[in-house]
């Protein structure tokens, strides 16, 4: 039949069927996701978070912790991230279950009154017990669209840490490290470009240096969101969250720390 044919009473008109694209893996609902809380009430929750595990979805990911977390708790009315932790860096996780909490927190977080300390391992022996550090950082996308941040200190922005020595070997220091700005992969830039990288860090670290600590039990990056303190948006009485070391952050620590392979 003639695209320019025009109906007529009694044509009988056949409707081939139509083919349906398959659902994208992406539409597919969040797996639901519980995490160990270290802290909850009526209007914050704060949760553990392991390593390797993204704080939301985008870039290549489906469901990161908030869609999921989200997918556990359907009775949950609000549930919003107050601040996030790159995918390999585990530890303290803030949520607002109010969307009130999450404006006073947001606050607390662009007024730098949030304090939040990091444990971290790098290469080489560091020789401050207290360093600060105040270098501009940019991000920038490489070619393939991985986001990276580089040293910048015209076209940057502000970002400043303050680390403190914990302990050291002759080969590797264990510090603190405690955010006065909160930019993109902060602590793993300013560490590397002070010539001690994050060990086990795959964007800004030594990759030979890593390849080898793999072998010797270190197999993924060591920083963990340690301590995170912060004025309760509701009652105003000060709160702090704590996560302890990981395992296996803990056995390459006092493996090393002992001059002895990790078991």
């Amino acid at each position: 039949m003639a695209a320019s044919h025009r109906l007529a009473v009694g044509d009988r008109v056949r409707i081939p069927p139509v083919r349906v694209a398959e659902r994208e893996a992406g539409d597919a609902p969040a797996p639901p996701l519980e995490l160990p809380v270290l802290f909850e009430d009526d209007h914050v929750l704060a949760v553990d978070k392991p390593a390797g595990l993204a704080v939301h979805g985008g870039s290549g990911i489906d469901h990161g912790a908030i869609e999921r977390l989200r997918a556990g708790r359907p009775e949950a009315k609000f549930l919003e991230l107050v601040h996030r932790l790159d995918r390999e860096t585990s530890g303290v996780l803030l949520l607002a279950k109010k969307r009130s909490a999450l404006t006073a927190l947001h606050e607390e977080l662009r007024d730098r009154e949030m304090d939040k300390r990091y444990l971290v391992a790098v290469a080489g022996r560091v020789r401050d017990e207290m360093r600060r550090v105040s270098v501009a950082l940019r991000k920038y996308s490489t070619a393939d669209g991985e986001r990276r941040v580089a040293v910048d200190e015209r076209d940057g922005q502000e970002a400043r840490t303050v680390f403190r020595r914990l302990e050291r070997s002759d080969e590797f220091s264990f510090l603190e490290a405690e955010l006065l700005t909160g930019r993109t992969h902060q602590i793993r830039v300013h560490l590397a470009h002070i010539g001690h990288p994050v060990l086990g860090d795959e964007k800004y670290g030594d990759f030979a240096l890593n390849k080898a600590l793999r072998k010797r039990g270190l197999r993924r990056m060591f920083l963990h969101a340690a301590r995170l303190s912060f004025t309760h948006p509701a009652s105003g009485e000060p709160v702090s969250v704590a996560s302890p070391l990981p395992a296996e952050l803990e056995a390459f620590r006092r493996a090393v720390l002992a001059q002895e392979p990790p078991p």
